[in-house]
């Protein structure tokens, strides 16, 4: 059972390691990281070697990281480049099988934007293939803007290459902004959707919130893991907690054990 570490940042910036603990008491085994420093070679303030040691010493993996490729977006290819060399040898330092880019910046969500950073994944997913690691991108909602009926989400797929440039699905992001089901855009492309995100949305406001407490019926729509080409998910809540990242964390992990870990 994975979990994003960006939904308890809080306590991770208090105490990594405490947080971890109490993270695998809940039964969560498998994480995906945010918040790597390229320059220090660091996560959460150790180095990626001693963190892998924190890992080991509880019995934990990381399979997939967000790595801050959007800062990047518009700068020359040599630096690009770098920060795509220094990301490998994090991942590779704590056995990550995953690099993932998170987020895309609002000045380059434009058709030409799309398109551009269409370019970049490619040579980003070649570069990380060589190094014999994957690629993969996480979508939110604004990827479903279309611009005269095609969409962002549409250029990214559809101008990547799929050996090089998986598809890391938050099924929170398309029930809240996409026309399509999870269920539907994996069939377009069966086997390309490596990694899941899973986080419910709260029945007023359409924010997150803890699994089981939403409005999306995860029993009507998760989609098939095995045509997905599912490898890894990855519960997650940004934000919103009804009391603190903690108690959400544990509320979502019991709820996944008892309603939903019987799908995967």
């Amino acid at each position: 059972m994975g979990y994003q570490l960006y939904s308890i940042r809080d306590e991770m910036e208090k105490d990594p390691v405490a947080t971890l603990k109490a993270l695998k008491d809940m039964g969560y085994e498998d994480f995906e990281t945010y918040g790597y420093d390229a320059e220090k070679r660091t996560f959460y303030g150790f180095k990626a070697n001693e963190f892998k040691t924190i890992l080991d010493d509880l019995d934990l993996s990381v399979s997939s990281g967000h790595y801050g490729f959007s800062e990047l977006a518009t700068q020359p290819d040599d630096k690009l480049n770098e920060f795509v060399d220094q990301c490998i040898e994090g991942a590779e330092a704590i056995g990550s099988r995953y690099i993932t880019w998170p987020w895309i910046n609002e000045v380059q969500r434009t058709l030409d934007g799309y398109k551009s950073i269409a370019k970049q994944m490619n040579l980003i997913g070649e570069r990380i293939a060589q190094a014999g690691l994957g690629f993969a991108y996480h979508n939110h909602g604004y990827e479903f803007q279309e611009f005269d009926g095609k969409s962002g989400f549409d250029i990214i797929i559809n101008e990547t290459d799929p050996a090089l440039v998986k598809i890391q699905l938050d099924l929170y992001w398309v029930m809240h902004s996409s026309k399509n089901t999870p269920a539907e855009l994996i069939a377009k492309y069966p086997g390309r959707y490596v990694m899941w995100h899973i986080k419910d949305m709260d029945k007023v406001t359409r924010d997150y919130t803890e699994l089981g407490n939403g409005s999306i019926d995860y029993h009507k729509i998760l989609p098939d893991p095995k045509v997905s080409g599912l490898e890894y998910y990855y519960i997650e809540q940004g934000g919103n907690f009804t009391e603190s990242s903690m108690k959400s964390a544990a509320s979502s992990a019991a709820y996944f054990k008892s309603d939903l870990k019987q799908y995967l």
